[in-house]
Order: structure tokens, then sequence, then C-alpha cells
């Protein structure tokens, strides 16, 4: 989708959110209700006619253009390309490093790969998607603020395979270290509102990570957060289980 279209599309729902009907926009810009309708069916507006939109409408066009650039970043990576990228660990690296902001200049001085090679692989991940690169060789990220691995793709087979057990072999005792493994009965409604929070700090992570780009490289260092909440019972719980409780506990939940 073109960015213009995105645009209208993001318009459109503000409108919505305004409680503005095509009716009712058509009278405040005078024009007929149908002609609305097929400018934003066709996606084709006019500079001018979005003036007279927002201006009639109160919609800021900094706000209208801010969430139309979030909207055509990407959320997440194909299967294909999560494979193509962890096939090459190099390229995993340069990607992985992308995202971290670093220039290409520091994913060279920090990484045993050629600036000739660096630079092969950021025209690819260009070609991806997932950033831009401009003149000079500077990155522009492309990924959106709730940017994943896919569920269970590639990728994270692989952390799991490779890098889970490598984190988790640690005391978590020093600086900038913490672990709780908090394990407990909630309601269903008070699992949903704990996930919704689980996923804003996520988000605000994500968030904070941006604006500590600017920062100065040598006055940052590299974190990992795992963040993962699942209906679980340890296996050395289940085999204590007692079958008549597994039983009764499936009929009462309709399960087989």
């Amino acid at each position: 989708m073109t960015k213009a279209a995105i645009l209208v599309d993001v318009l459109r729902r503000e409108l919505k959110t305004k409680g503005i009907t095509y009716h009712e926009l058509a009278n405040r810009i005078s024009m007929s209700e149908s002609s609305i309708k097929r400018m934003f069916a066709s996606k084709n507006i006019t500079l001018q006619r979005l003036d007279e939109i927002l201006d009639a409408t109160n919609i800021g066009l900094h706000d209208l253009t801010m969430r139309s650039y979030e909207e055509s970043l990407i959320d997440e990576l194909s299967y294909e390309q999560e494979e193509e990228l962890i096939r090459d660990r190099k390229k995993f690296i340069v990607a992985v490093s992308a995202m971290n902001y670093l220039t290409l200049e520091q994913i060279v001085a920090i990484y045993n790969i050629s600036e000739p090679d660096v630079i092969a692989y950021l025209v690819r991940l260009d070609h991806l998607g997932i950033l831009e690169l401009l003149p000079n060789n500077r990155i522009k990220l492309l990924i959106s603020r709730t940017f994943r691995w896919i569920p269970n793709g590639p990728i994270q087979k692989f952390h799991r395979r490779e890098s889970f057990a490598d984190y988790l072999d640690a005391a978590f005792d020093r600086q900038f270290e913490s672990m709780q493994f908090i394990s407990v009965m909630l309601s269903k409604q008070s699992s949903s509102t704990f996930m919704t929070r689980f996923k804003q700090l996520a988000h605000d992570i994500s968030d904070q990570h941006k604006l500590d780009s600017v920062l100065p490289f040598d006055d940052k260092h590299r974190m990992s957060f795992m963040l993962a909440a699942r209906p679980w019972i340890p296996q050395y719980f289940q085999e204590m289980i007692r079958p008549e409780y597994v039983a009764n506990y499936h009929q009462r939940h309709g399960k087989k």
C-alpha cells in the first residue's frame, strides 16, 4: 500500500473516532456526500482538499502524518524472510545490529565482517523492508515499536535452541540483572489485565530504546529482556497429578 493510501485510511479512522460522518464532512467542506465517498474509496485526495478537510475537522497534519508513518512501518517479517536471516549468521548479526541503531562503522568495528559485506547485507535488508539505506550508508529503520519475531517462527526457534539456555545460565545477582519467576492462580479477567500491562511494558522498552538511540554509543550497554507468560505446570508437577483429578477437571471444563 502506498504512503498516500495509508494516509487516507488513517484520515478515515480519525473521522470515525471523532464521530464525523461523510454526510457531515460533505456539509462542512461544501461537497456532495457521494463525492466524499468516491474520494475516500479511490484514496485520491488533493493537497488542497486535504487542507480543507483538516481545517473543517480540527485534525492536525502533524498527528495525521505521524500516525500514517507509524502504520507504514513493519510489525513482522514473513516466515521466508526470517528463514533467510537466520540461514546466514552474519546477515542476522547485521540485521540485529541495525535494529539496535548501530552505524555501519560501528558494526564493522565490533564484528569480524568486512565493510563491503556489511553494505551488501544492508542493501538486502533494505529490499526486505527492514531499513532504508540512505546516502553515505546511513541507516533508517522501518520497523514499528510493536515489531516482533514470528511466534514459533524461525528466529524464535533458533533462540530456543541456541540462546535461551545460555541467557538463563546466570545468577541474576549483578547490577542491571534481575529475574523473578512467579507462579500464581488468577482469574481470566485478571490474566487479561496483566497481559495488557505486559504488552505495554514491552512497548515502553521499545520506545526507550528509540529515545536512547541518540545517546553516544559508549554511554549505552546491551540489555536483553525476556518477557513471557503462559498457563503452565512444570512436568514434575504433572507427573504427580492424580489421573482422576485430570478426568474430573476436563469434564468440568468440557474437554476430552
